[in-house]
């Protein structure tokens, strides 16, 4: 296992003023840090991902679809081969920064409804998009996980099913899918048996507190979803999510209108050990069954 931080803790674009901050974050124990790609240039994320290297950190990428225009889903073309232009991008930036893993909710824009649930049509649409995008992710060495989210932020892919089914229609050898333990809690009725259920297609974990606050300080089953992971044989990243409000577009399609913990270091402070020690008490227990 190795654990990591997602860096929208923070911001939702990573500059030089961050990295006092992604230095502690290395002394606290972590390996790596999950990094925003939404703007910015090639010779800036070349930069980052020196940074990193410098430090010791390795990297995971992680984007989104940011408006309209640029939806897989669209049923005009012109937004949809938008989409595709957006995310080949966001691929060549994670490649320059040294990123072999990009994730994300990049299937629809986040707060974005029509209504009702996804047509036969939008998941084929999307996953024409999906295809040249994967095919192009590879050519750089770049696997893809892509994110489902709850029933309030997004209506294209809401459970892990849903989500395993669109990879299979993906069909791509770089293409699977992810857990995140916030949306988790919220949607499945058994988080242990969707995650046992998801096999091979799972590639990537955020661990987010069912407030988006420190894990291990709300009502999430941590030691139950690790136990499942381990079942898999599940040995990648553990990467912490917390959201504040220091990003003001995310903070209100994810309804964060509160603080949920004191501070960005309090959640890797806290929440590292936390998720270290409960993965290898998990493993004890997992062992003594």
């Amino acid at each position: 296992m190795k654990l990591g931080l997602n860096l929208l803790l923070w911001t939702g674009h990573v500059t030089s003023a961050l990295y006092p901050d992604l230095v502690k974050v290395k002394k606290a124990g972590f390996d790596g840090v999950e990094v925003p790609i939404m703007e910015g240039d090639t010779a800036h994320y070349v930069a980052l991902g020196a940074f990193l290297r410098n430090e010791g950190l390795e990297c995971t990428a992680v984007t989104m679809i940011p408006d309209r225009a640029r939806n897989p889903a669209s049923a005009e073309r012109q937004h949809r081969q938008a989409g595709l232009d957006y995310l080949r991008q966001r691929s060549d930036w994670a490649a320059a920064m040294g990123a072999d893993l990009l994730i994300g909710p990049y299937h629809s824009p986040l707060g974005v409804f029509t209504g009702t649930g996804p047509t036969d049509a939008e998941r084929n649409w999307v996953a024409e998009v999906h295809r040249d995008f994967a095919d192009h992710a590879a050519a750089q060495g770049i696997t893809l996980a892509v994110e489902w989210l709850n029933r309030f932020e997004c209506y294209f892919l809401t459970t892990m099913a849903d989500a395993v089914n669109f990879a299979k229609l993906v069909d791509r050898p770089n293409y699977f899918t992810m857990l995140d333990t916030f949306h988790s809690h919220i949607e499945e009725k058994n988080v242990a048996a969707s995650i046992r259920a998801a096999q091979r297609w799972l590639r990537h974990v955020h661990v987010s507190e069912n407030d988006r606050g420190t894990p291990g300080q709300g009502q999430v089953n941590f030691p139950a979803a690790f136990r499942a992971l381990q079942d898999l044989g599940y040995d990648r990243w553990l990467m912490i999510e917390a959201f504040g409000r220091s990003l003001p577009e995310l903070a209100a399609a994810t309804c964060v209108w509160r603080d949920f913990f004191h501070s960005p270091e309090q959640v890797f402070l806290e929440g590292g050990p936390y998720v270290r020690d409960t993965w290898a008490a998990a493993q004890v227990t997992k062992n003594q069954i």
